[in-house]
C-alpha cells in the first residue's frame, strides 16, 4: 500500500467514526425535541400547544454562528442547523406554511430557506389566500413577498394588513437569480414570447432590451407559471429561477439575468401569535395620523428623541377617508422594550390609530 493510500484511509476512517458520532448526536436532538413536545402538550392538555418558536429558533442560530470556528462559513453552518431543527420540529408536530405559489415560487424558496425543507409546504394563487389560510387555521404560517431591492415595496401584501388581524412573525431575505429558461428542444431563434410575472420583466430590463429587444413580453401571475406555460408552448422561454428551471424541466439559456447583481427580496413570515424579544429584533406598525400640518414631524420626532433606527416607512392611501395616507413603519426593537413603548404613547397623542402588526426577530439567514 502506498503512503497515499494509507494517508487516505485513516483520514476516510476518522471521516466515518466522525460521521457515526453526527448522526448519534442529531438523533439524541431528535429525541430532545420530542421530550420538549410531551412537555408542552402536558401543560396544555390539548393539540394546540405551539411548537415553534421563532425567538428561540433565532436565538440558538445566532449562537450557532458567534461559536463557528471555519472551515466551513457562519452562514452555511447556521444553514446546516436549519435543516436539523427543521426536521427535528417535524417530529414534534409537522407545520403547513401557506405561501403566494405555484409550485417553484422564490416565495417557495424564501419558505424553505427559513423553515427548512421539512415542513408542508402549501401554495395559494394570490397574497390575500396566502392571509386568509392561516387566518382560517388552515396553516401554521404564510409567507409573502414585502419588498424588492429594484422594484420597492409590494403594496398587495401592505394593504393586506389593514384589516388583516394576523402578526408577522419573522421576515427572510433571498438573493433573487433569474434565468432565462426554455424547453431543450426549443430553436432559440425561433422564440416569439418571454413569460414571466411583471417584477420579474422589470427586474430584467435592460437585458431584455439589449438581447431580446423585439420578442413579446408577457405577464403572467408567477414565474413558476411562466415556466409552467414554457414546458407545454414551443417557441417561447421564461424568466425564472433555479427551483422552477428544475420542476419543469427546463434548459438555462441566460444565467443570472437580473440588471442589478445584489437584486434581493425580503419576504415576511405572518402567523396568528405575538412573539417574545429575541435580543436582537424589529416591530412593524401601522399608523394613521391626523389631517394637520407638521402630522409627519409629530409622527418622526419621537423616534429620534428616544434613539430608535427607522429602517422603513411607507405610505399608502387610507381606506377610511379620501386624500388621507397611512404610514406603514419598521424599526429597530421589540415592541416591549422600555423606549418603543415611550414613542408608541408619544405618538398615540397625534395619530387616529396605531395598530402593531408583530415584532420579530431580524432575519438570521
Amino acid at each position: 500500500m502506498s503512503d497515499e493510500s494509507k494517508a487516505l484511509g485513516e483520514i476516510r476512517d476518522r471521516i466515518d467514526s466522525i460521521d457515526q458520532q453526527i448522526q448519534t448526536l442529531i438523533n439524541q436532538r431528535a429525541q430532545c425535541a420530542k421530550d420538549v413536545a410531551d412537555v408542552k402538550l402536558r401543560a396544555k392538555k390539548s393539540d394546540d400547544a405551539i411548537f415553534y418558536r421563532p425567538e428561540r429558533e433565532a436565538q440558538v442560530l445566532r449562537k450557532v454562528m458567534d461559536r463557528n470556528k471555519g472551515p466551513l462559513g457562519d452562514e452555511e453552518m447556521a444553514r446546516l442547523f436549519r435543516e436539523v431543527m427543521s426536521a427535528c420540529l417535524a417530529l414534534e408536530k409537522p407545520m403547513h406554511i401557506a405561501y403566494l405559489g405555484p409550485q417553484g415560487t422564490f416565495t417557495q424558496a424564501a419558505a424553505l430557506k427559513h423553515f427548512g425543507h421539512s415542513v408542508i409546504s402549501v401554495p395559494q394563487m394570490a397574497i390575500d389566500e396566502v392571509f386568509r389560510d392561516v387566518e382560517a387555521c388552515e396553516s401554521h404560517y404564510g409567507v409573502v413577498p414585502v419588498e424588492n431591492s429594484t422594484e420597492g415595496m409590494i403594496n398587495h401584501t401592505l394593504d393586506m394588513f389593514v384589516s388583516s388581524p394576523l402578526r408577522i412573525c419573522g421576515e427572510v431575505k433571498l438573493r433573487i437569480h433569474h434565468h432565462l429558461l426554455a424547453g431543450g428542444d426549443t430553436d432559440l431563434s425561433k422564440i416569439e414570447k418571454i413569460y414571466s410575472h411583471q417584477q420579474s420583466l422589470a427586474q430584467c430590463r435592460r437585458w431584455l432590451d439589449s438581447n431580446w429587444k423585439k420578442v413579446e413580453r408577457v405577464a403572467v401571475s408567477s414565474n413558476a407559471e411562466a415556466a409552467r406555460r414554457v414546458k407545454a408552448e414551443p417557441n417561447s422561454a421564461a424568466i425564472a429561477g433555479d427551483m422552477a428551471a428544475e420542476l419543469y424541466g427546463l434548459v438555462n439559456i441566460a444565467k443570472n439575468i437580473e440588471d442589478q447583481p445584489d437584486n434581493t427580496t425580503r419576504f415576511l413570515i405572518v402567523g396568528r401569535e405575538d412573539v417574545p424579544p429575541s435580543g436582537d429584533d424589529k416591530t412593524s406598525i401601522l399608523v394613521s395620523m391626523k389631517n394637520c400640518p407638521g402630522a409627519l414631524y409629530h409622527l418622526l420626532e419621537p423616534f429620534h428623541k428616544h434613539g430608535i433606527s427607522l429602517t422603513r416607512i411607507e405610505t399608502r392611501p387610507s381606506t377610511s377617508d379620501t386624500w388621507a395616507y397611512v404610514f406603514y413603519i419598521d424599526f429597530e426593537g421589540h415592541y416591549t422594550d422600555e423606549n418603543v413603548q415611550a414613542v408608541i404613547k408619544e405618538i398615540s397623542k397625534e395619530a387616529v390609530e396605531i395598530k402593531h402588526l408583530g415584532s420579530y426577530p431580524v432575519g438570521v439567514l
